[in-house]
């Protein structure tokens, strides 16, 4: 590529904007040029994000100096960028944003999920919802990209091939624990992150109504299955990373064959979802901590023959394949780019 293409990052102290800094600094294609912070106006971005001393010398800057760029980046909190698209707009032809803003296809979804009306509504059918599993050939075709929710990317890609198999007894309902490390909580600390409250927990903090299950809802939707999902959050002690366990009720007469047939079909030519299931061995199952810093989602199930349930796993790096990792997948795709573009990192092990 003979010019790179320039991006800016709007919102780049926190954890998500740090993610996607980094990637950003790395890929072949991009030229960060600007990234912001009211907070810390003026500061190197090393200073907060030590992990790239020596990769960049850039400062932040406050969001109103930020100038036109090819492509940019919303890392703000959920609320700040609806009443902002306007002026976003005008600063690049391309946008991804990763808050909740622009997730939801209905408006009313966010007075009953988020608490609060949309006050932009008129923008959410210009927005692709940013799971490329599920929205890649949308996602050519857009200047604009949602963000996905974390919770929910593990949820939906865990039942994702059940649903698109019609095998999912939609009468029976989903069930989905989703357990998460700190680093959900977003990078300013409150009473529930303060390490001795924080270490060492397994605390349940959305046992019902959490918001991510809105997009678990419209995912199934592509496929026409309508069915209630119950999902659950717990935190737990690592940093990083969502474990997905969803519970699903299959058609009567669907075989392991038939379960199989289903993941590898949806899956199988997924540069960024790895099928694991295995016999013996440690990791039999999806394992988080493995995928640190990748972009992989790791899926796999187990069948209950007796009762028809299948219990569908997934494990994914949250601030990677939740957040900072698929936005960055998804702006390949739009740029019409190979998708695994600066995303090529395996993860680490041991850690």
């Amino acid at each position: 590529m003979a010019t790179p293409l320039t991006v800016s990052i709007i919102g780049a102290s926190g954890y998500t904007g740090g993610e996607l800094l980094r990637l950003a600094l790395a890929h072949p294609n991009l030229e960060v040029k600007q990234v912001t912070s009211e907070r810390l106006d003026g500061q190197f971005v090393h200073f907060t994000h030590a992990n790239l001393r020596k990769r960049t010398q850039l400062k932040f800057v406050r969001s109103e100096a930020v100038e036109k760029c090819d492509l940019l980046f919303l890392g703000l909190p959920h609320g700040s960028a609806m009443s902002r698209i306007d002026h976003f707009a005008t600063l690049a032809d391309r946008i991804i944003d990763l808050s909740a803003d622009f997730r939801l296809r209905d408006a009313s979804g966010y007075d009953k999920w988020y608490g609060k009306p949309h006050t932009n509504p008129e923008w959410l059918k210009k927005f692709v919802y940013g799971l490329p599993e599920l929205h890649r050939a949308e996602l050519r075709a857009t200047n604009y990209v949602s963000g996905v929710g974390c919770n929910a990317t593990a949820t939906t890609l865990a039942v994702w091939p059940l649903a698109a198999a019609g095998l999912i007894d939609a009468s029976r309902g989903i069930i989905c624990e989703v357990k998460v490390g700190s680093s959900e909580g977003g990078a300013a600390s409150g009473d529930s992150t303060h390490h001795p409250e924080r270490s060492g927990v397994m605390r349940s903090f959305a046992p019902t109504g959490h918001r991510h299950t809105a997009e678990v809802l419209q995912a199934l939707q592509l496929k026409n299955v309508t069915t209630e999902v119950h999902l659950s959050a717990t935190a737990i002690d690592n940093v990083r990373g969502v474990l997905a366990t969803a519970h699903v009720f299959v058609t009567p007469g669907t075989t392991e064959k038939d379960v199989w047939k289903a993941y590898r079909e949806a899956y199988n030519h997924e540069p960024f979802v790895r099928i694991v299931k295995e016999r013996t061995g440690l990791y039999r199952y999806p394992e988080p901590k493995i995928l640190s810093g990748s972009n992989y989602a790791d899926v796999g199930f187990e069948m209950d023959a007796s009762t028809g349930r299948v219990v569908a796993l997934c494990a994914i790096d949250n601030l990677m394949k939740g957040a900072a990792g698929t936005a960055m997948q998804c702006a390949n795709i739009m740029m019409g780019w190979d998708e695994t573009l600066g995303l090529d990192f395996p993860g680490l092990h041991p850690i």
